[in-house]
C-alpha cells in the first residue's frame, strides 16, 4: 500500500497508548494495526454533510432566543495542506463546553449550570482559500476524573471532514497562557513541545471587534512536518 501523505505527519500526533490519560489503557490497540486499502468510493465521495450547512451554523451565539452567557469570542483561521495551501470546501465542525465548563450531555454531571441559550456545537465550510470563521463564547475549564483534582484546560474540539466520513480528522484548540497546560495528560500526550503548541491558538488583536468580541486565530494543518496534532491518524 502506497501512502499518499508524508510520514513526518505521524510524529506530530500523540501515541495511542498514553498511560497518564487513563482512557487510553483500554482503548489503545494491543496488536499492530493493519493498513486497509481505500476503495474508489471512499476516495472520491460522496461529500459528507456539506449540503446541510446553514448560513448561521457558524455563530453559536444566535442559535436560540437569547444570547448565551460568557465572553463572546471570534475563532478563525485557515485549513491548510503540508505546503501551506488553503484547503477549500472543508467541512469544519466544533463542539465545546459552555462558559461554566459544562457540556449538554447526559454523561456530564459537573455541578455547573447549563445555559439554555447555548448548545455548544457549530459548523461551517472553508472558502476557496481555506478560510473559516466561528463566533462563540469562551469555554470554561472543567473537572474530568482522570486523576486527583484533574481539570481540563479551556478548549474547543474541531472536526475536519474531507470528501467522506472516513477522511475525518479531530483535534483540540487551546487558549494561550492557560495555567492548566502542565497538568493536563491529554495536552501533554503529544510528545513534541513544538507540536503541542500548534494546538494553542494565538490572540488576534487585529481582528478583534471593538466593544463586541475578542478574536483568536487557529490554523489547522492537515499533514506534514507542521501538522496540527490530531486525535486520530
Amino acid at each position: 500500500m502506497t501512502f499518499a501523505y508524508p510520514t513526518q505527519s505521524n510524529a506530530a500526533h500523540p501515541p495511542r497508548l498514553s498511560p497518564g490519560y487513563r482512557s487510553t489503557l483500554k482503548r489503545a490497540p494491543q496488536k499492530p494495526l493493519i493498513p486497509m486499502r481505500q476503495t474508489l468510493s471512499e476516495l472520491t465521495g460522496p461529500v459528507y454533510g456539506h449540503e446541510a450547512v446553514r448560513a448561521n451554523d457558524h455563530d453559536l451565539t444566535t442559535q436560540h432566543k437569547g444570547e448565551p452567557l460568557g465572553e463572546r469570542i471570534i475563532v478563525h483561521g485557515h485549513v491548510r495542506d503540508e505546503d501551506g495551501r488553503g484547503v477549500p470546501n472543508a467541512l469544519i465542525e466544533l463542539w465545546q463546553a459552555n462558559a461554566c465548563g459544562r457540556y449538554i450531555h447526559v454523561w456530564d454531571q459537573h455541578p455547573a449550570p447549563l445555559d439554555p441559550n447555548f448548545t455548544g456545537a457549530g459548523r461551517t465550510q472553508s472558502d476557496a482559500g481555506g478560510y473559516y470563521k466561528f463566533i462563540t463564547v469562551k469555554p470554561g475549564a472543567y473537572p474530568w476524573g482522570n486523576h486527583h483534582n484533574a481539570w481540563r484546560p479551556a478548549h474547543i474540539h474541531f472536526s475536519v471532514f474531507g470528501h467522506a466520513f472516513i477522511s475525518r480528522l479531530v483535534t483540540q484548540m487551546y487558549f494561550p497562557g492557560d495555567p492548566l497546560f502542565e497538568f493536563d495528560p491529554i495536552f501533554n500526550s503529544v510528545p513534541d513541545e513544538h507540536a503541542r503548541m500548534r494546538m494553542v491558538s494565538s490572540f488576534d488583536l487585529e481582528n478583534t471587534q471593538p466593544e463586541w468580541a475578542l478574536c483568536y486565530r487557529f490554523n489547522i494543518v492537515l499533514r506534514g512536518r507542521n501538522a496540527t496534532p490530531m486525535e486520530t491518524r
